[in-house]
């Protein structure tokens, strides 16, 4: 691949740890696809997906919030705070930070983290994940796109998306959800999530999914919130910046829809998440509180 083409083109409660694997029998129904025998063979002898890393994307210049993954949370910056979260999850070979920021990189140094300097010209996540992956000595099978700003991020989650995938042969990419607070319904900053019956995604948005005829916030319903954690298989990664920007991902700016407009396979699973991100300066003080009031 042309390197000038990689960006050119993007301590818990017991219950928050629980995290459930929606369409688990997937695995299963691969086995009978192919025989149990060779499918568990072709897993163990090949290692199916074993090899993972965890990279935190962060970019100092936000639209909606400046310099925010060096906002202080109770006396840590909000990076080192995802970081030591990240570095807490078993199914993580290593956790590197990927950054364009001198300053950035700079203070993740300073607390012991591994540093990738990206481009500027990375347009997400994905494509900053994808940049360091292609610089990182190491091959990986699984990369993990640990958002910066969810510096309460259980490690069980991380786990819960990676072993997703590595059971999800026809999936390419993995990603959480948990159950949306009515008072978050329209909150634009809040993304939602549908799936299928058998785990995988159907669509994200911005807006309330699904959309009544009335209009309003139907209580019975298990709406979902999108977390912004996922994960992919690295040969999809690669490919990922070279896809064409779809008119769904333009229209909600959403990343995560190109996968699904160009017909891939994205794996959900459910968990028990109290805690939001970090997406303006308000919520500094929210997920301040919410610490303070756990400790």
């Amino acid at each position: 691949m042309n390197p000038m083409t990689i960006c050119s083109s993007t301590s818990s409660s017991s219950s928050s740890k629980a995290w459930i694997v929606h369409g688990i029998v997937i695995g299963a129904a691969a086995a009978a696809a192919i025989g149990a025998h060779a499918y568990f063979f072709l897993r163990i002898s090949r290692g199916f997906r074993s090899r993972v890393v965890g990279i935190i994307p962060a970019r100092f210049a936000s639209s909606r919030f400046p310099g925010k993954p060096l906002v202080e949370i109770l006396g840590k910056t909000m990076i080192q705070r995802t970081w030591e979260r990240a570095k807490l999850a078993s199914t993580l070979d290593q956790v590197v930070v990927a950054t364009d920021d001198e300053k950035i990189a700079e203070c993740c140094r300073g607390f012991g983290a591994d540093v990738i300097m990206t481009s500027e010209s990375c347009r997400n996540g994905t494509e900053r994940c994808n940049e360091a992956l292609q610089k990182l000595a190491k091959k990986y099978d699984i990369v993990v796109n640990i958002q910066g700003d969810e510096p309460l991020i259980e490690p069980e989650i991380i786990d819960g998306v990676v072993k997703a995938l590595q059971v999800s042969a026809d999936a390419v990419f993995s990603t959480a959800v948990t159950s949306l607070k009515p008072e978050d319904a329209f909150d634009p900053n809040r993304v939602k999530c549908v799936v299928d019956n058998r785990g995988y995604a159907i669509y994200f948005s911005r807006g309330l999914i699904p959309y009544n005829k009335s209009g309003e916030v139907n209580p019975k319903f298990p709406y979902l919130l999108h977390l912004g954690i996922q994960s992919y298989s690295s040969d999809f990664l690669k490919i990922y910046p070279e896809l064409p920007p779809t008119p769904l991902q333009l229209e909600e700016d959403l990343e995560q829809l190109k996968v699904l407009e160009n017909g891939y396979k994205m794996k959900v699973i459910k968990v028990e998440h109290d805690a939001h991100g970090v997406d303006t300066p308000e919520d500094v003080a929210k997920i301040e509180n919410f610490m303070q009031v756990s400790d």
